[in-house]
């Protein structure tokens, strides 16, 4: 880089000293040396084109000349001042991450050739981002491993040691180095490499401003202070997510699933459906209702309204099969009615199967909204600080693409490059979900054959706003399709977010990967839900694909609904099919559903009522054999034929959950006035009747959540209708 040796006019010794007064003004660290030409020029290799400072300088020649005022050409060296003072944020560091070693140099063409990440079905490209690849010094912890020579962009986190070059300059080639393939292999502490997948082509990639400008260090760094600051939300108000003022948060992408209608039982007596023990619509609900939005009625899963609380159940007598527990409650809505009560309690498992966890941390720049990277950082760290010394750990960033030199391999969690990784998750540019799964799910297959015996999780941490590449989550799960079921990778989907955010696709990639989903609110939700006590029971699968069957005796049942469920109903000849798209159930969890009964003649006489069968089925996540639990009922009957029977506090409360999220969750966009009023009838009962039980539980933080989110809910129906008309008398 040439700089002026000896300013000879007013504008070069002006333009030093305002470049001199500008780094002094940074801070200490940030602070060129007296002389910054001779520096800068030591920094950068001699570029074969004019240099980008160079091209600035020579930009400065019409103000050097007097062709513009002295105004431009203070605006001018201006901008010179803040181009330099970026650039040398950027390289000025000397020393990558820590735990990182660099010990070898490969340089890349800028249009090098992509690589193909997906497993299974189809495999789509994965363009490669950066144009120089540091290799890691990996430490050997069993058994002396050979020595990395070639290490993939995708599958190494290091130091970027140079800022690519401007298009309009040719980087040199380094000396004396190997060309590295589109996916080289980087080392397994354990064993043996990642084996490259075939290359296609496709058109190089642009960097993103942030990724040429910025160190890793400088991204993370801001995006604590963008995150510690909190950007104003929707209406303008300050806060970590921002409060609404009405309406429904924008950008929220969510599907209607319709509601399961009543059925005559002379037609149709068998009901079949996935068990679920997610609780994600309960918890974005509660976070809307807590910043000031209208809950939209789209949003409203009720079997995850139900089952996101406690309800206290008697755990499984064995370690082989559910415990069921069956219970009639009187309609609290409808005389004539009766609710059914259906539980399905996983016994509590002791498992010490080792862990490959694959966390896939979305980095894109909508996470920039709210307190989005606090939230993810703060649950990928608790999951890390969850694993034992003996699990294994890899993370991946994804914003436009994967972004390579943050990519660290399966490793030990206790290792500086993991937590190095998840501190320097940061926003950066558009959301391509395909590329960050298609590279997770191949490291996790890899990580599985390495190590058979372990278990598989891949974790995906987004506000699901996929906009670059597949959207679809069917589309984003052909191309990281995993095609073994003795040992599965299970998908978990962890939301953050409340404005710009895609429900469909977090939920279904769930549904369909053989995992679950969760939503959380805040950083503190992130620790305690991934507390090392709560993970071990997460991470402990006791049923794969697990669903069940109810058969209603017709002769005692006229017509039967099932409450929520809309998209885990299933026909009733899949009960038997082992499919992937059914419930993963963890150790100690209970799913719970509720039916609305309408009663024959003949039952109206009867103390008891009887049930022809309830049958489960699932696949041992030990053996990947089929299991089944088919048994006889009878249910005694509660405040039926003048025998009352008292029903649990706790079961009061999960009939008035379900039936609230039920009615309220049936108003669609062409709801009438006859619609909003009906749901407001039945809302505004459920809501006295859960005030009664505040002396029971009234105690319980879920309780009194409950209680804010139904009286608002209900609030808001009630704005929905019109004035009531005047009577024309006086008071």
């Amino acid at each position: 880089m040439a700089y002026n040796d000896s300013p000879d006019n007013e504008f070069d010794q002006e333009m030093e000293r305002i470049l001199q007064e500008h780094f002094n003004a940074e801070d200490s660290g940030l602070r060129a040396p007296s002389d910054p030409w001779p520096w800068l020029e030591s920094r950068l290799e001699e570029p074969a084109a004019p240099s980008f400072f160079s091209r600035l300088l020579g930009m400065m020649n019409p103000m050097r000349e007097g062709r513009l005022s002295p105004a431009f050409a203070v605006a001018g060296v201006a901008v010179v001042a803040v181009a330099v003072a970026a650039t040398i944020w950027a390289i000025s560091g000397d020393s990558g991450p820590e735990g990182l070693a660099v010990v070898q140099e490969t340089e890349v063409p800028a249009n090098a050739s992509p690589s193909t990440v997906g497993i299974g079905a189809t495999s789509i490209p994965r363009s490669m981002e950066v144009t120089r690849i540091v290799a890691e010094e990996v430490e050997v912890e069993e058994e002396q491993a050979p020595v990395a020579t070639e290490v993939p962009a995708a599958m190494a986190m290091s130091e970027p040691t140079h800022i690519p070059a401007p298009a309009a300059t040719t980087a040199p080639a380094a000396p004396a180095a190997t060309e590295a393939p589109a996916m080289a292999m980087l080392e397994d502490s354990e064993s043996t490499p990642y084996p490259a997948p075939a290359a296609t082509t496709a058109p190089a990639p642009t960097a993103t401003a942030a990724q040429a400008t910025s160190a890793p260090e400088a991204q993370g760094a801001m995006a604590m202070a963008q995150t510690a600051a909190g950007p104003r939300g929707p209406t303008g108000a300050a806060g970590p997510q921002g409060k609404g003022v009405g309406g429904t948060p924008p950008d929220t992408t969510f599907r209607d699933y319709g509601r399961q209608p009543f059925v005559a039982a002379s037609e149709d007596n068998v009901s079949t459906f996935s068990l679920d023990t997610d609780r994600t619509s309960y918890y974005l609900a509660l976070n809307w209702a807590r910043n000031g939005y209208e809950v939209d009625p789209d949003s409203v899963r009720a079997e995850e309204w139900i089952n996101a609380f406690d309800y206290r159940y008697p755990p499984a007598s064995g370690k082989q099969d559910f415990a069921v527990i069956t219970g009639f409650l009187p309609h609290p809505l409808e005389d004539g009615k009766l609710l059914a009560q259906i539980a399905f309690q996983a016994p509590e498992l002791v498992d010490d199967t080792r862990l490959n966890v694959t966390l896939v941390l979305d980095a894109s720049g909508s996470m920039a909204d709210g307190n989005r990277v606090d939230i993810a950082r703060q649950a990928a760290e608790s999951i890390r600080q969850s694993l034992r010394p003996e699990d294994r750990i890899a993370v991946v960033h994804f914003t436009d693409d994967v972004i390579d030199h943050y990519t660290v391999a399966h490793r030990s969690p206790d290792e500086p490059r993991v937590k190095n990784s998840i501190n320097l998750l940061a926003p950066h540019g558009s959301t391509n979900v395909q590329a960050g799964l298609n590279l997770g799910v191949s490291m996790a297959d890899h990580a599985r054959d390495l190590r058979p015996d372990a278990r598989n999780y891949v974790i995906l941490m987004s506000d699901g706003v996929a906009n670059v590449d597949a959207t679809n989550p069917f589309a984003i799960l052909e191309t990281a399709y995993d095609t073994d079921a003795r040992n599965p990778l299970r998908l978990i989907t962890i939301g953050v977010g409340i404005n710009n955010y895609n429900d469909v696709l977090l939920e279904q990639l769930a549904q369909h990967g053989n995992g679950w989903y969760r939503y959380l609110d805040s950083a503190a939700q992130a620790q305690a839900t991934f507390s090392r006590e709560n993970w071990l029971a997460l991470s402990t699968p006791f049923a794969d694909q697990a669903r069940a069957q109810v058969t209603w005796d017709a002769e005692v049942v006229e017509r039967w609904r099932i409450i929520g469920y809309e998209n885990r109903v299933t026909p009733d000849e899949t009960f038997t099919q082992d499919r992937k798209e059914f419930a993963e159930i963890y150790s100690g969890a209970a799913t719970t559903v509720f039916y609305e009964l309408e009663l024959t003649d003949l039952a109206q006489s009867l103390l008891v009522f009887p049930l022809e069968r309830i049958e489960l089925r699932w696949v041992d996540p030990n053996t990947g054999e089929s299991r089944s639990w088919p048994g006889e009922s009878v249910f005694a009957v509660a405040g039926w034929g003048g025998s009352p029977t008292p029903v649990p506090p706790l079961d009061q409360l999960g009939a008035i959950v379900a039936l609230a999220a039920d009615r309220y969750g049936s108003l669609s966009a062409n709801a009438g006035v006859e619609d909003y009023q009906a749901v407001q009838r039945d809302l505004s009962t459920l809501l006295e009747q859960l005030r009664s039980l505040r002396g029971d539980l009234g105690n319980l933080d879920a309780y009194n959540d409950f209680l804010f989110l139904l009286d608002n809910i209900t609030g808001h129906v009630e704005e929905r209708l019109p004035p009531p008309t005047p009577s024309g008398y006086s008071r």
